[in-house]
């Protein structure tokens, strides 16, 4: 893609200006460093994280009380830890170990002078933690890269279909937001205003600012690729679009490339880390960003590594707060491929979901909330589904039908899932029309209620 005159001078001078000059950060510093050692072999980037690691458990031993008295009493030292395998001993960090332990986990050297966020609490458990300036720097460089490799440089056109703001901002910060917006050649369409009823206005926003770049939450992005395809519309294509903040299974990707006449990217993150991992140009995984994090899959001792497993993450720059071995409850399926990109960072298959995505029954089956979209993206007529499970031996599937839905359409559905489970799960269907978002503007097509069992 050819740079605008606009996305040059935004990346040459106005940004720099902004980060480096007005903010006193060191985002394109580590922006640099980040795009360099992206090139760099696989063991030379296994070597510099391994170094990095090394660095930040010397640190958490000598400065974070919660991790200094937590291996002391499993008579564990950092000089014990002499490769990952040492490393994948340490034991795991949840988020009721951070609730529970919030003030231990700060560096003392740190205590006074960290930034706080909290989770969005997509589960019902939103978390508040710690971080420093410079990771808050580091992750922002890791989240330019990604997305470049997406086409979304800075300074391009981009439309961001997105979630609103909370509560009734000022007319003041209104205004901010509308020179920040315009500076960084955004425009924000909230997500959480979609319906059926007002869906030609978001195309309409669309076609009017001819963005070069959509971002958006998948649930959103894939309602209104589904309304273009049944009103036959066409509107503005843009030249990429990067599905965010949500799983994107294969199904919506076809949706949203069939609606916009554009390739879909998948990416990874969640509110602790931010970006985790991100398809690039070749799209054939997600690289994990192994220069800035070590990124772990935790799987049942008898599953091979082509099983989904758990996601484990250590951000290897936050000194302020760390949060090593960090179950995010997640699950994610590793992949042994070589990127044809050239590439050193590994990559992650897919994104299966949420660790609570996952289906179980009375007779042991564990289907992972990849299975439902699978399964049902062939059904005539469907248009939306959730599925949610509230006791181990029934599921409740709500269904959005359209046109050519009928009885063998529910033959199928019943069917299919019946090869899986056989008669041990009961399944109720409920016609509906409308799926609702998650209080954070996503769309989850497949919901456990179930107490989540960790990994034996």
């Amino acid at each position: 893609m050819k740079a605008s005159w606009y996305e040059k001078a935004f990346s040459r001078v106005l940004y720099p200006a902004w980060e480096s000059g007005l903010l006193r950060r060191h985002t394109l510093s580590h922006l640099a460093d980040y795009q360099r050692d992206q090139w760099l072999a696989p063991e030379q980037i296994a070597t510099l994280q391994w170094q990095r690691l090394q660095r930040l458990l010397e640190h958490c031993e000598r400065e974070v009380p919660y991790y200094r008295r937590r291996w002391r009493e499993l008579g564990i030292t950092a000089a014990d830890i002499r490769n990952l395998d040492d490393y994948a001993r340490l034991p795991l960090l949840t988020k009721a170990d951070i609730r529970q332990h919030f003030d231990e986990l700060k560096a003392d050297s740190w205590r006074e002078r960290l930034l706080y966020k909290a989770t969005g609490g997509s589960t019902g458990d939103p978390m508040r933690f710690g971080y420093t300036r410079e990771s808050y720097e580091r992750r922002t460089a890791v989240m330019w890269r990604g997305y470049d490799w997406a086409g979304s440089r800075m300074g391009r056109r981009t439309l961001f279909l997105w979630g609103g703001a909370v509560g009734e901002p000022s007319r003041l910060q209104q205004f901010k937001d509308r020179v920040y917006n315009a500076a960084f050649a955004r425009h924000v369409l909230n997500s959480f205003n979609m319906t059926e009823a007002n869906m030609a206005g978001f195309a309409d926003a669309i076609d009017r600012y001819r963005p070069q770049v959509i971002v958006g939450y998948v649930g959103p992005l894939v309602r209104l690729a589904q309304w273009l395809i049944a009103q036959g519309r066409r509107i503005h294509a843009p030249q990429s679009i990067i599905g965010a903040a949500e799983a994107l299974h294969e199904f919506q990707r076809e949706i949203i490339e069939q609606a916009f006449g554009c390739p879909a990217y998948n990416t990874y993150g969640c509110r602790e880390f931010m970006l985790i991992a991100s398809e690039c140009e070749r799209r054939e995984g997600l690289h994990v960003n192994a220069d800035h994090l070590v990124v772990e899959l935790q799987r049942p001792a008898h599953a091979s590594g082509e099983q989904p497993g758990e996601v484990v993450i250590t951000d290897l720059f936050n000194y302020g707060m760390p949060f090593v071995r960090y179950l995010n409850g997640d699950v994610a399926t590793a992949s042994s491929h070589a990127c044809s990109c050239g590439r050193g960072l590994p990559l992650l298959q897919r994104v299966d979901g949420r660790l609570l995505d996952a289906i179980r029954t009375p007779a042991g089956h564990v289907l992972p909330g990849e299975f439902f979209p699978h399964m049902l993206k062939d059904v005539p007529g469907l248009l939306r589904f959730q599925v949610v499970q509230r006791q181990l031996d029934r599921l409740d599937l709500s269904l959005v039908r359209g046109a050519g839905f009928d009885e063998s359409s529910l033959s199928y559905i019943r069917r299919e899932l019946a090869k899986v489970v056989g008669d041990s799960l009961e399944l109720r269907c409920h016609f509906v029309d409308e799926i609702p978002l998650t209080p954070s503007g996503k769309w989850r097509v497949c919901i456990s209620e179930l107490p989540a069992t960790p990994a034996a």
